[in-house]
């Protein structure tokens, strides 16, 4: 186990210990640490020692080649980026900066339709906020945000995690979609040539096709999976093309259904509506900026 509050009270542990920790935990090893923290790989691993003596325990197991957090060191995970992130804001807090970066991770459907217009009044509204955003599945999301990469997530999927709070967001429904010049397309389509159709789907991991898998699973039962994609635009481009039919979110194909390359397909299922969240982490509420840019994208 780690040391006690009272031991711990008495070392003299350093943000740049915290630092390689955190880069080792991330990155699996030294070297992927020093790459991160930009120093040599001895001085990495000399930061990691000294830590670990310092806490009188070992943080990591090593598994071939990689290092692996023990429990010692998914205990100290959290706390160690909680204090990171604090020095950061304190860092810029007295630099004159007055601006804090802030890390978002999102879903893919989120991030390409939904956030741009939002990050970009944002940013309108706030010219001295830096804003990296990360654009994944949504367990690449939940896990940036347990790894203290991101700030804030914004999900699609149902998935949870103990360390983080997911809160609801907005509502989103799941639209069956095809090709003007479709078979199906222009008719009321039964469940039978659903069932009997090539379906163009996301792949496993992500939040449409966990929704997707789930929708069709409870009114179709067994599906063709004719074709996996991890880019809602490849989809879109492929059933446009005629190669089947597809299911995604209705923020995705809006503007393609407006312009006619695509047309809804009018099933006798009924709608699938979804709600999709965001996620921060337990360990740490977000910070000023974090919780001003949620207050942002409710509006």
């Amino acid at each position: 186990m780690l040391a006690s509050p009272a031991t711990v009270a008495r070392l003299r542990l350093n943000l740049r210990q915290l630092e390689v920790f955190v880069a080792t935990a991330r990155g699996g090893s030294t070297r992927a640490a020093a790459e991160r923290v930009a120093r040599s790989q001895s001085a990495a691993s000399t930061a990691l020692a000294d830590l670990e003596a310092a806490l009188g325990a070992p943080l990591f197991d090593r598994v071939g080649r990689r290092l692996v957090l023990n429990e010692n060191g998914r205990a100290l995970l959290p706390r160690a980026a909680a204090i990171l992130g604090d020095a950061t804001e304190l860092q810029h807090l007295f630099s004159g900066e007055h601006a804090v970066p802030l890390r978002v991770a999102a879903s893919f459907t989120i991030g390409e339709y939904l956030l741009p217009e939002r990050v970009a009044l944002w940013k309108t509204a706030h010219p001295e906020s830096h804003l990296h955003m990360r654009v994944a599945n949504t367990n690449d999301v939940i896990d940036a945000v347990a790894r203290h990469e991101a700030d804030i997530g914004f999900v699609e999927g149902a998935r949870t995690h103990p360390d983080l709070m997911m809160r609801p967001w907005l509502s989103d429904e799941l639209v069956v979609f095809a090709a003007p010049t479709h078979p199906l397309a222009g008719r009321r389509v039964s469940v039978e040539q659903l069932r009997s159709a090539a379906w163009v789907v996301r792949e496993p991991g992500s939040g449409t096709r966990e929704a997707t898998d789930r929708w069709l699973f409870e009114h179709l039962g067994t599906v063709d999976i004719a074709y996996e994609f991890g880019s809602t635009e490849a989809i879109k481009r492929l059933v446009g093309f005629g190669a089947g039919i597809g299911c995604v979110s209705r923020y995705a194909v809006a503007q393609a259904l407006e312009e006619g390359w695509l047309v809804a397909l009018r099933t006798r299922l009924p709608k699938a509506m979804r709600r999709l969240a965001t996620v921060v982490h337990r360990a740490r509420p977000p910070g000023a900026a974090a919780a001003a840019f949620m207050r942002h994208c409710r509006g």
